[in-house]
């Protein structure tokens, strides 16, 4: 039987967040933390909403599948992000010891990955392209009709 869990079903639903925040006019990026198949935690953008600088996707993800475990190690999860993490989602990230990030587009101005693989947990695997392009396109939308 055929696994229906696939990296492109759980970054649809972290495209569905993305999407969420589009409609809020927040950067529309989406995240969710799964673990064994299932969604513990998700979010999206609330920067605008929340004034504050430090209300991306992949932390409010972050914290509710830590509330969701009563543990603030996540070693066993993944997380889904649509957009590259900034280096401050990176971080959190490695605090939270992420077992697996699965990244939809790449940030090349502002990922984590300009300044490398170092900022995650060594044990944390990385995936990217997911959903590449619809998820880079989203962003591109975006930022046209604010200009």
């Amino acid at each position: 039987m055929e696994n229906l869990f696939t990296d492109e079903w759980f970054m649809k639903e972290a495209f569905k967040e993305a999407q969420k925040a589009y409609e809020e006019g927040e950067v529309p990026v989406g995240a969710v933390v799964v673990l064994d198949n299932k969604i513990i935690g998700k979010g999206h953008n609330l920067t605008e909403r929340l004034h504050d600088v430090t209300a991306h996707a992949e932390m409010q993800a972050i914290t509710a599948a830590a509330n969701f475990l009563g543990a603030k190690y996540l070693t066993e999860c993944k997380l889904y992000v649509t957009l590259e993490p900034c280096n401050m989602c990176a971080g959190a990230i490695y605090w939270a010891q992420l077992g697996e990030l699965v990244i939809g587009a790449p940030d090349t101005k502002r990922g984590f990955m300009a300044t490398g693989h170092q900022l995650l947990h060594p044990k944390t695997l990385v995936k990217t392209g997911i959903m590449e392009a619809p998820c880079a396109q989203l962003i591109k939308d975006f930022f046209k009709q604010l200009r």
